[in-house]
């Protein structure tokens, strides 16, 4: 493919042959501002080059005296396993929950302590510091997410401290840190893999630092990620098809240029520019239950036409200055822009439910004909065996994000006291256009597209924007003061965020629906840590955090901000000497006004509307343990062992409000589930490492869910219609296997097995019907550091 040869070209020239270096795989710490030990402990300047306001933590150290819960993903825990699902990877993290759809990560529906998982709307994702939502005010929900597989490092934030980085602050942040630019001299990387379902994935970078006496240094990274598969879903035949392919495509280049001027003081300016695209044969339509029963990585043939198509710009210019010993600046300056159209299956119309052949204008949405409505006539439609029409939406939209950020910290000392104030504004505009059209494919009792009632029309392409053709607009300020104070062994976090919000929403269909409205919205908290030991930490803290709607559902349908107060306990300890490291914490979280969207986690696919639900109340227990034996002894293996654990108990407080009977929220009740978060969830695993070979592996378990808040295990809706996202999810185990030879000291052959007992469960009954995890996938390939 024309694709894959451009990237390989690219990525032929971005890794050719240099100098060996160590093989140690650079970390994340931000560099330490000059001269002071209160900026010293904060960055430890020693390994990496990222900038300040680009990570949240830096490293797995950084955490340590942190006064909230966090957790640091390292290089090694998405490389060992070659991790490129995001699910997969924060498996790991304990207090983090997701919704899979795909089998790949390509559409993440994440949760953090009990917020609803839909699209992963309700949780702040950054890239490098920088909010990467399509829209992150007007439209957060994720359809484009970063890759994870290309990333350095993850980190997710639950804490009180959150309120730097809203705007969505009622469950916490997740940051994708970005290959760094290497501290000195070069760095090279090159990694493929080939597997099963004809997948191929290749991931370079090389990177470079320039020193001069008169221009201060420059340092240059450029990468290239590919990804390219078949899939593991396998589409009917159908009259007038072969079937088809169900994979996707994922290119992306970046470049990374920073300028550290030749100044007393460090002055360091560094641009990045990323692209993405990202094209999917990929479908909502899930499948019955009896046919998921006999095949689950079947699909429908009137899912044929179904495709994903996308890309995306993005580029960041950030500035960090000292502008004394005691005052540093940093600045960030970004625009991202985003365009995605989904052509899929909308719903089927025009029934034959006789089975005469001759269509006798029935319709039913997707859902409904998955669960049997019609009398199983619409599932025959599905199933290409009945005569009908395909309604087909092409979703048409275009994302524009972009802003400028600047925050200052001014660092004080006193005989006992020391502080780290910064106060921080940003101004942030963005919006979403809607342009879609319905188009109409006739099928006949076949399944092959063909005239079915005598018309002579075969398709009719229907007439753009009558599917939708509306604007929504944020424009936001915010600003936040925060001073975190060290006394003794106590670190106190303190802080407030205030944000303002002008909201606009067109509606070119529905003008009644149109208008403008301003929101303000205040969050705070406090976190406090005691360093009880040299190893040992104790943390607490509280925050009342919040997370706006959209333009359109504040405007059209009246929604308030969701709100919540947040309280969190724990401890940490960390031993590098004896290989030794924990947390384990107790939260609770009391959300009022929850908000559910109006696409796959409300009500259908986009047609129905954004809602208030209610009061949602969630507790639990994290904990997270790693140790490694060898740490303490002088043996030539080392054996990496570690379990992550998470108990939520996260529960409506109310009936639910909604009057959708559609919605996954109606008919809930005071005391059912919410739905799509597992009361338990734990992973595991274990491995042995050498300086020839190595071995891993890691398990993953998943408590069954209820998909609705009615916790009905029944596919029937709030007013009984037949509804196949209605019931539960199975619980499942899932095993991952993987190893590495050392060929050479820059070299490294790889293989590995992804659900290795091929587990066949049903992960999901969102967008509409049951769908399955990914199966068993097999991969070989090499890595080579230079």
């Amino acid at each position: 493919m024309p694709r894959r040869s451009l990237c390989l070209v690219f990525l032929a020239f971005v890794c050719a042959p240099t100098r060996a270096l160590p093989q140690e795989d650079p970390s994340n710490s931000p560099p330490a501002p000059p001269s002071e030990d209160r900026k010293e402990d904060e960055q430890d300047p020693s390994t990496s080059t990222d900038l300040p306001g680009t990570v949240v933590f830096g490293s797995a150290d950084a955490l340590q005296k942190v006064p909230g819960s966090g957790f640091y993903v390292e290089t090694d825990d998405i490389r060992l396993q070659s991790y490129d699902d995001i699910n997969r990877i924060l498996s790991k993290v304990p207090g983090v929950s997701f919704r899979q759809e795909d089998g790949f990560g390509l559409f993440p529906n994440l949760s953090i302590r009990g917020v609803d998982t839909t699209r992963s709307a309700k949780v702040t994702i950054m890239e490098d510091g920088v909010l990467m939502a399509p829209a992150p005010y007007s439209a957060p929900e994720a359809y484009f997410s970063p890759t994870a597989g290309r990333m350095s490092a993850i980190e997710v934030f639950k804490g009180g401290s959150q309120i730097r980085y809203g705007p969505h602050i009622t469950a916490g942040v997740i940051n994708y840190s970005s290959t760094p630019i290497p501290e000195s001299g070069s760095d090279g990387y090159l990694k493929v893999l080939f597997g099963e379902n004809d997948e191929i994935r290749i991931h370079g970078y090389y990177g470079t630092v320039l020193e001069t006496e008169k221009s201060g240094t420059i340092g240059i990274l450029v990468e290239g990620y590919f990804r390219e598969t078949n899939g593991f879903k396998e589409l009917d035949p159908a009259m007038d098809s072969r079937g088809g392919e169900s994979g996707f495509t994922n290119s992306e280049p970046m470049l990374k240029v920073r300028w550290d001027l030749p100044t007393d003081n460090r002055n360091a300016i560094e641009f990045k520019y990323g692209y993405t695209d990202r094209d999917a044969n990929e479908t909502y339509l899930g499948l019955s239950e009896a046919d998921f029963s006999a095949d689950p990585v079947r699909r429908y043939s009137s899912s044929r036409f179904d495709q994903f198509n996308s890309y995306q710009n993005r580029f960041a210019l950030n500035f960090v200055s000292d502008i004394s010993e005691n005052l540093t600046i940093v600045a960030t300056a970004y625009h991202t822009n985003f365009h995605r159209n989904w052509y899929k299956l909308h719903d089927v119309r025009n029934i034959d439910t006789d089975g005469d052949g001759t269509p006798d204008g029935v319709n039913s949405s997707l859902s409904a004909a998955l669960a049997g409505s019609e009398g199983g006539a619409a599932l025959d439609v599905l199933r290409g065996a009945r005569a009908g029409d395909l309604r087909i939406r092409a979703n048409n939209r275009d994302y524009r994000s972009g802003g400028l950020q600047i925050e200052p910290t001014l660092y004080l000392e006193t005989e006992n006291t020391s502080h780290a104030v910064r106060v921080g504004a940003r101004y942030h505009s963005d919006r979403v256009n809607r342009f879609q059209r319905n188009d109409i494919f006739e099928q006949d009792l076949t399944g092959a597209i063909a005239d079915n009632d005598g018309d002579g029309i075969v398709f009719e392409e229907g007439t753009p924007g009558d599917a939708g053709d509306r604007r929504q607009a944020t424009r936001a300020v915010a600003v936040w003061a925060e001073d975190e104070i060290t006394v003794g062994r106590f670190t106190i976090n303190a802080g407030l965020r205030v944000e303002r919000l002008r909201q606009h929403h067109d509606d070119n269909n529905s003008p009644e629906n149109s208008g403008n409205n301003r929101m303000k919205m205040l969050g705070g908290g406090v976190g406090v840590a005691y360093e009880v030991s040299e190893n040992t930490t104790a943390f607490a803290g509280a925050h009342r955090g919040f997370s706006p709607p959209g333009p359109r559902a504040a405007i059209k349908d009246g929604l308030r901000e969701e709100r919540v107060w947040a309280y969190e306990t724990g401890m940490r300890y960390r031993n590098p000497d004896h290989g030794v490291r924990g947390e384990v914490t107790g939260f609770y979280s009391k959300f009022e006004d929850l908000i559910v969207l109006d696409n796959v986690g409300g009500a259908g696919s986009g047609d129905g509307d954004s809602e208030n639900v209610g009061d949602v109340d969630t507790m639990g227990v994290e904990l997270f343990l790693e140790y490694d034996p060898s740490a303490s002894q002088d043996w030539p293996l080392e054996f990496p062992t570690f379990l992550s654990f998470t108990y939520t108990n996260a529960e409506l407080a109310n009936d639910s409000t909604s009057t959708d009977a559609e919605s996954i929220f109606s008919g809930g009740q005071d005391g059912n589930d919410v739905p799509y978060i597992p009361e338990f969830s734990a992973t595991a695993g274990t491995g042995v490492r050498g300086e020839k070979a190595g071995a891993f592996v890691t398990a993953t378990w998943v408590d069954e869910t209820y998909t609705s808040a009615s916790n009905t295990s029944q596919q029937v809706n709030a007013n009984g219609d037949p509804d196949s996202r209605f019931g539960k999810t199975d619980d499942y185990v899932v095993v991952d296997l993987s190893g590495y030879l050392q060929v050479t000291p820059q070299t490294r052959l790889l293989a590995g097995v992804q659900n290795l007992f091929n587990d066949e469960y049903v992960a999901s009954r969102h967008p509409h019907g049951p769908r399955p995890g990914q199966p068993r996938f097999a991969y070989v390939g090499f890595e080579v550091r230079f």
